[in-house]
Parts: structure tokens; C-alpha cells; sequence
């Protein structure tokens, strides 16, 4: 394919690759796009079990070569990938704008951050992962390594379909292993783009597969085949615990991220300014559908009103329209099913007694598209707006008497993915990173403020495994007389 930046990295119908080529579905689907529902972004082809078959035994065949071959050839594939998607992060990022409504700064920051990712695992792939370990015995020597496991199911969600993406797909090929990759069926364009970069870095065929279709039908194969090694699943809490049920019959290895319904915790003693930006751009940054959004705003009954007077204030200004449109704050929602979730989270506070401040409307616009007024609720603990993951641009304020208060409310959640706190008090702040129950914290800073290069983690109801090298490989120890 030509590699000339004025050819487009993928056009419609976009395909599944798989074992090295192009392949047309058994039915098709068209991608939205959810600013402008009236200029779809394409078509899209959909597998069945039978082609995701072809796909998982392809990857299974090449795996030899591939894992037993030069770690210099997986770190110098994946040093290409992350070069050439810095050098289209705008046709990238203008891509995802389209079909999934980032606005155009955050889809290009996405398409950024995806790049650098792969260029991390490219070094990642260099390094080793052998540990020796003294033996007791005169003339014996233990050797403590790590293999690759084989065939990779990848499952993907659309609300960072490069970013995530990016994130497995190089720390399995970093290790050795081949993947069948997935995508969320509301993102194949994305996929496809991505497809065409590995088609070209030189990896053997059969190393990437993309089949795209509907978890019913792919994803169930690729949870179910007995090739498949390991699953590393994104989405929502209810799918994962049906993948972990079918993978653990069969002891296939399981990394799950579930999201979270994550507390923000604004204390008396906070920097007001600095907290109200910070939960603006938590709950409300990329229309709220990020797995690390802080729906749940916690704050001291001191500084309670002050804090909810700015935070209107700072929501009234925001812009909602089409992503690709300067000055856009906030794009569409991502498809009609998420708007339709939206709103009807909005009647559930309602009907439950929380107090509607603002928002919480479906929004028309210059184009037709899933435009949703950002809303901001005064509730209670037990209301479900606060304790269910609402994957939106709509958040929930609870009043702490103090901080010890705030902490309980904090952990008082099923999910366990992230949390954060703003305060001037070092011993606060040391306290809260230890004791509240999250994988992630934030102390100062939004709760999406994480790094593609950072490990992530996860509690109770929002992640289960790891995505170290632990879960890539697998632990090999070797005892040898001299």
C-alpha cells in the first residue's frame, strides 16, 4: 500500500486481515458517525465463528516463528507502528473524531498517545525478563524465565479504540505472542487503520489477525476456542463476568478492565480553583465515556456550595456540537444506545429525589447527531446515580461532613478502578492514597490523569488480573547440574 500521507490509511468497506490478507464478511454493518448521523464514516464487514477460526488458527501456526524468533524483528515491527501513527496522528485522530465523537484535539491526543505506546513496547520487547536465583546446592545453577503463551484474544471497547488498542495489542506482540484481535463493532474504522499499519511493518503473516463482527458471534469464539491462550477483554462489567466464566472452564488465562464508578473528593482545605478544573475535566473530558471518569463528586460540606456554584458556572461555558468543529468541548455521545442511557439515567435521579442543577437534555445542532447537555445532580449515596457506572457526561455531587466521611463514601462503591483527592494536606492526601480501595489515584490532578507508559490497575468489580508481563507470559524455572 502506498505510504504517500495524501493516500488514505483505510476506506470503506473496511475488512478483517487475516493471515496476511484483506477479507471481505459474511454480512455487513455501517459505522455512524455520531456528530453528523447523515454522512456515515463506512461500511464494515462482519465475521462469523467460521472465519473467526481461520483467524485463530492462523495466529496459531505463525506463533513458532514469531516467538522463537529475533526480539530485535517484534521491537523493530513495533518502532514502525508507533512511528507512522505519529506521523498520521491527524488523519488518525480526525478518523476517530468521526466515529466515535472525541473532539478533534482529544482524538489527535489519542492517535498521539497510541503511537508512543508502541513505541514503548517496541523497547519493551528488548528487554529481558530472565531472573536467576541462587541455588542451595554446590554445582546447581536455577534459571527463572518467561515465555510467550501463544494465541492472544484481544477484545476492545470504542471509547479508546486506539489507545487501548495500542496498549494490548503491543504488549502482547512485545512477548511473543500472536493475537486475534476484536474490535468494538461501533469502531472499525479504527481497527481497519490500525490493520493496515501492522499489514505493512513486516510482521509474518498470521502474527495479527483483526476480525470485526458482534461479541455474540466473534467475540464468544474467540472466549471459547481452545487455542486461545489468554483473553484480555475492555467493556463492561457484566460481559467480563461471562467471559471469565467461560474462560475459566477451559483455564485460559483472563485480564479484564470493567470501569469504575470513581470518587473525586474535594476537601475543605482544596485549592477551590484548581479542584472545580479538576472534576470538570474528569467527569465531563471526553463526554465522560472514559473508563477513569469521576462521575462521583465527593465534596466537604465546607466548601460544598462554593464548589457546586463554580463548577455551573465553568459547565455553562462549555460547548457541546460536532467534534470536528473548532471550539467544541464536548462531541456527541458515541451511538444512540449511550444516549439513550444517558437520558434515562437522568429520569432515574429524578424519580429517586437527587436535585437536577443542570443538563441532563438532548441537544439538537446544526447536523443531526447524539448531542447530550452535560448534567450535574445533588444526590444521596443510595440513589443509583450514584453507585452505577453511567459512561457519560453526567455527575453526581455528595456532601461529606468531614474527612474521614469523605473517605467511607469514597469506598463505599462495587468498583475499584481509580480515585482522587484534592487537598493542601500532605498527611490527608498520604492517608487517602493508601486507604481508599482503588487501583489508581490521583492527588491534585483529574482522574483521568494517567500515562501510557505507567502501569494501571483495578478492584473488586472493575478489573480482574493484570496486564504485566505476568499475564503475557508464562513462568518457566530451570534447575541445571554443571
Amino acid at each position: 500500500m502506498n505510504r504517500d500521507p495524501l493516500v488514505p490509511l483505510v476506506s470503506s468497506p473496511f475488512r478483517h486481515y487475516i493471515n496476511g490478507g484483506w477479507e471481505t464478511g459474511a454480512t455487513t454493518g455501517v459505522s455512524l458517525n455520531p456528530s453528523d448521523l447523515d454522512e456515515p464514516v463506512g461500511d464494515y464487514v462482519r465475521a462469523d465463528a467460521r472465519q473467526t477460526d481461520t483467524a485463530i488458527e492462523a495466529a496459531n501456526a505463525a506463533f513458532r516463528e514469531w516467538s522463537w524468533g529475533s526480539a530485535q524483528r517484534r521491537a523493530d515491527a513495533l518502532d514502525a507502528i508507533g512511528s507512522e501513527m505519529l506521523a498520521r496522528r491527524d488523519e488518525l485522530g480526525r478518523l476517530l473524531a468521526r466515529e466515535v465523537g472525541k473532539t478533534l484535539p482529544d482524538a489527535v491526543a489519542e492517535a498521539t498517545r497510541a503511537g508512543q505506546t508502541f513505541k514503548f513496547f517496541a523497547a519493551e520487547a528488548l528487554r529481558t525478563l530472565a531472573e536467576p536465583v541462587a541455588s542451595a546446592r554446590a554445582g546447581v545453577e536455577i534459571d527463572v524465565s518467561r515465555e510467550p503463551l501463544g494465541v492472544v484474544g484481544i477484545i476492545t471497547p470504542w471509547s479508546a479504540p486506539l489507545a487501548i488498542a495500542a496498549a494490548r495489542l503491543g504488549a502482547a506482540l512485545a512477548h511473543g505472542n500472536c493475537v486475534v484481535f476484536k474490535p468494538a463493532e461501533s469502531a472499525p474504522g479504527c481497527a481497519a487503520a490500525l490493520a493496515t499499519l501492522f499489514s505493512r511493518a513486516g510482521l509474518p503473516a498470521g502474527v495479527f489477525n483483526l476480525v470485526m463482527g458482534s461479541g455474540r458471534q466473534v467475540g464468544a469464539r474467540i472466549v471459547s476456542h481452545p487455542l486461545v491462550a489468554a483473553i484480555s477483554f475492555s467493556g463492561s462489567a457484566d460481559t467480563g463476568t461471562r467471559i471469565l466464566q467461560t474462560a475459566a472452564a477451559r483455564q485460559a488465562r483472563v485480564q479484564l478492565d470493567m470501569g469504575g464508578k470513581n470518587p473525586f473528593v474535594v476537601l475543605a482545605d482544596a485549592n477551590l480553583d484548581g479542584a472545580v478544573e479538576a472534576a470538570l475535566s474528569g467527569a465531563y473530558g471526553s463526554a465522560g465515556q472514559r473508563s477513569t471518569a469521576s462521575s462521583r463528586l465527593i465534596v466537604e460540606r465546607a466548601v460544598f456550595e462554593p464548589f457546586v456554584d463554580a463548577l455551573q458556572v465553568k459547565l455553562a461555558r462549555l460547548t457541546v456540537d460536532h467534534a470536528l468543529k473548532h471550539g467544541t468541548d464536548i462531541g456527541p455521545l458515541a451511538n444512540a444506545t449511550q444516549l439513550e442511557r444517558n437520558l434515562d439515567y437522568v429520569r432515574i435521579g429524578q424519580q429517586e429525589g437527587a436535585h437536577l442543577l443542570r443538563g441532563g437534555r438532548q441537544l439538537e445542532r446544526a447536523t443531526r447527531g447524539y448531542y447530550f447537555e452535560p448534567a450535574l445532580f445533588i444526590g444521596e449515596p443510595e440513589h443509583r446515580i450514584a453507585r452505577e457506572d453511567m459512561f457519560g457526561p453526567l455527575a453526581v455531587v455528595l456532601i461529606a461532613d468531614d474527612y474521614d466521611h469523605a473517605l467511607h463514601l469514597a469506598n463505599d462503591t462495587a468498583y475499584g478502578l481509580c480515585a482522587g483527592i484534592c487537598t493542601r494536606s500532605l498527611s490527608r492526601a498520604r492517608h487517602f492514597r493508601r486507604h481508599v480501595h482503588s487501583g489508581l489515584v490521583t492527588i491534585n490532578l483529574p482522574t483521568t490523569a494517567v500515562e501510557h507508559h505507567a502501569p494501571t490497575g483495578g478492584r473488586k468489580a472493575s478489573a480482574y488480573g493484570t496486564t504485566d508481563a505476568a499475564f503475557w507470559t508464562a513462568l518457566k524455572t530451570a534447575y541445571v547440574a554443571g
